[in-house]
């Protein structure tokens, strides 16, 4: 067993939060003061495998879905029951996902003939939502034209009375060859939904998921490419945990004989004719995560900003005392 050292040991279950008791920790944890943030939208992610961790009650205008996914063969796949969660007063936005770029190069190229069928079928599917959001996140760079006519394409046959959204990377600037310009994909929908979190990321060196100062770069260059009626800015409620050492992977002959020696590995043992050894060894874990504090903190940088609605990935993760400083302009 691995003896862990961990700044942040409330990360393990700090997920689950707002579900269950909690011991009481050893830490403080800073409380905010001050008054409340308000603002016009409140855009939330909820998983459809979590819909119990949203409620109605909560100052969100717009819950979005997620999510319908699109299978090996090109076919949407997977669409949630709009059935499955009542949210209230808020529209509910049906997301759909591509995660492979090898998929998204095959629905998103018209000569696959795909396209029309996929769209098609996302608008089928949108019948009994408010609106559709997509979040296609691994697009191939050859591909970037073929993704806006596809957005094109959706918005034309959604039709003028379902919402339309599309969520797209954090930016400071317009790349060359970009596959995500903000000004060519505010102009076919009605909300972009910037996902300004992942500073740092699962295989990055440790560090906030979205500081202060990082998104300020990323408000100075969307409010000059999104009109402010369509921008929504995306803040994180999740963290991320990093170990100083990563002790799995898989061995030369002379690299297991390494690694036994180096760990002072006293015995080998054979278990049906293959050998197998154990060693105990120490890791440093690093968390950063987000509470109360930190979200509103981000939340007042945007208000400040001028900023008039935000969204959140995603609901459950939170700090439940953050619903106390958040309110909708009425």
């Amino acid at each position: 067993m691995k003896k862990l050292f961990i700044p942040f040991f409330l990360f393990i279950g700090f997920l689950c939060f707002a579900q269950t008791e909690q011991p009481e920790a050893k830490y403080k944890l800073k409380e905010p003061t001050g008054k409340p943030v308000t603002f016009k939208e409140n855009w939330g992610f909820v998983s459809k495998d979590r819909v119990k961790e949203y409620s109605k009650d909560m100052p969100v205008t717009d819950v979005c879905l997620f999510s319908a996914s699109i299978n090996s063969y090109g076919e949407l796949c997977d669409i949630p029951s709009r059935k499955i969660i009542d949210t209230g007063k808020a529209r509910c936005h049906l997301v759909i996902t591509c995660d492979s770029k090898s998929l998204s190069h095959f629905v998103l190229d018209p000569e696959y003939q795909l396209r029309k069928k996929l769209i098609k079928d996302i608008v089928d599917a949108a019948k009994d939502y408010d609106g559709v959001n997509i979040d296609f996140e691994l697009i191939p760079a050859r591909d970037k034209d073929n993704f806006i006519t596809f957005l094109a394409d959706l918005r034309y046959s959604l039709g003028s009375v379902k919402w339309f959204s599309v969520c797209v990377p954090a930016r400071f600037k317009l790349l060359t060859d970009d596959i995500y310009p903000y000004a060519k994909i505010a102009s076919y929908c009605d909300r972009v939904f910037i996902m300004a979190y992942d500073e740092h990321w699962s295989t990055s060196k440790p560090g906030p998921i979205a500081d202060a100062e990082w998104c300020q770069k990323i408000i100075d260059y969307a409010v000059k490419s999104i009109p402010a009626k369509k921008l929504v800015m995306g803040i994180p409620f999740y963290g991320r945990t990093w170990q100083d050492k990563s002790h799995a992977g898989a061995w030369y002959f002379s690299g297991a004989n390494r690694v036994m020696r180096e760990n002072n590995v006293d015995k080998v043992t054979y278990e049906n004719d293959i050998p197998t050894f154990t060693y105990t060894t120490e890791v440093t874990v690093t968390g950063y995560f987000n509470d109360n504090y930190s979200v509103l903190n981000l939340c007042r940088l945007y208000e400040k900003a001028g900023i008039q609605k935000v969204g959140f990935w995603r609901i459950g993760q939170e700090d439940p005392t953050f619903w106390e400083w958040f309110k909708i302009k009425k």
